[in-house]
């Protein structure tokens, strides 16, 4: 496993640029803009290379996030997005949201924290139960 990245949700972005590239030293990897999720995503790093965190800003979000929204998920890449799923639903782990499409799922931690597989390389083919399962709960 490798550890890829951590995200946050942020209500104004220009202000956590601010504090977290002009007042930590952090530098921006890499940007994303999308025009139909109505979102932004900044990556950070002490450099490039290094392990990342996500800004996340959803454009239409007028006020603060509440209940730990604005903290995401933190995220991993993995060898067998299938075999890791499956070990973990027979330990009792509840998949939220199932590898469906071979490349991502999502998981809760114990004590509620979000984490996100992604499958390591190309998206393996679609398969069940994967592909019929539905989403359960909020990651």
């Amino acid at each position: 496993m490798k550890y890829l990245h951590t995200m946050i949700r942020v209500l104004d972005l220009e202000a956590a640029l601010t504090f977290f590239c002009g007042q930590l030293g952090l530098v921006e990897t890499r940007r994303r803009d999308s025009e139909t999720g109505r979102f932004t995503l900044v990556f950070l790093a002490t450099a490039p290379g290094e392990p990342e965190i996500e800004l996340t800003h959803n454009w239409d979000q007028e006020e603060a996030y509440g209940g730990g929204r604005n903290f995401g998920h933190l995220a991993y890449a993995v060898d067998d997005i299938y075999g890791l799923c499956a070990s973990l639903l027979e330990a009792g782990v509840t998949i939220n949201r199932p590898p469906r499409d071979g490349r991502m799922a999502f998981v809760r931690s114990p004590d509620g924290i979000s984490v996100e597989l992604l499958q390591r390389g190309a998206a393996l083919a679609p398969q069940e139960p994967w592909l019929s399962m539905g989403n359960t709960g909020s990651w």
